[in-house]
């Protein structure tokens, strides 16, 4: 097995494994021609990564919960870092644990996979928080769940984004966010605007190269991607476990 191996002329392995083994950091436009490659050419369905993203993400919250039986929020974006929030929230609802829901944006202007997502939790009779109720979830939750924008930051959060970050960084526990802290630049590690401020991260296929001086811990989940995928764009990865599918990061 090769776990971990990187073409160092390709990629930057600005993080490694507990052992020692390195793994490639990407950029957001990198990032996103893997989403496109694995889609497009190799069939694999979004709802089918983002069910192994949010079962991940599910696992971190239920192990910083610990032993309390804790109120769990998930603050969900449009896109699809917010889908991959709502399909934690269910597995989180499945296993009987308090979970509610907060969104950047109307129900009723949802598409893609976020409403698929959203119609799911709906129909087992999860609603949504209405905006003004945000703030008391968020302040007597144990663990906010940050998925609001991930990758596809573009400029400075605004409207109901912004003041979903603004009460999360203001009363939140801890706060566990997916992929990326929402309104940090994924490529950069610059924020143009507020910017959620993580207990932990859990970035997806591949770290991106804004995470290098992140504050908090980084794990990072394999949702599928085979690494064919990665070669595609010069890069040599394989998943560096061979029976979990999240590990913790170091930057080197």
């Amino acid at each position: 097995m090769s776990a971990g191996r990187t073409d160092g002329a390709s990629s930057s392995s600005a993080f490694q494994t507990e052992d020692g083994l390195p793994v490639p950091a990407v950029t957001a436009a990198q990032m996103l021609e893997i989403d496109r490659i694995a889609v497009e050419e190799f069939g694999l369905g979004i709802l089918q990564m983002m069910e192994n993203a949010g079962r991940s993400l599910a696992e971190h919250v239920v192990d910083m919960l610990g032993r309390t039986a804790g109120k769990v929020v998930v603050l969900a974006g449009s896109g699809g870092n917010g889908g991959g929030g709502l399909c934690c929230a269910r597995h989180l609802h499945n296993r009987g644990i308090d979970v509610q829901i907060a969104l950047s944006k109307e129900i009723e202007t949802l598409t893609g996979p976020a409403r698929d997502q959203l119609h799911t939790l709906r129909v087992a009779e999860l609603e949504p928080v209405v905006p003004s109720q945000a703030g008391d979830a968020i302040r007597r939750s144990q663990v906010v769940v940050d998925a609001l924008i991930g990758y596809s930051l573009r400029g400075a959060p605004r409207g109901r984004v912004a003041d979903l970050i603004h009460l999360c960084n203001q009363h939140a526990a801890q706060v566990l966010s997916l992929d990326v802290p929402s309104g940090l630049d994924a490529t950069t590690g610059k924020a143009p605007g507020q910017v959620v401020r993580p207990d932990r991260t859990l970035t997806l296929a591949l770290p991106k190269t804004g995470l290098r001086a992140l504050r908090g811990e980084i794990y990072l989940a394999d949702i599928g991607i085979p690494p064919e995928v990665y070669q595609r764009l010069g890069l040599t990865f394989e998943f560096p476990s061979e029976n979990r599918y999240w590990i913790r990061l170091w930057s080197r």
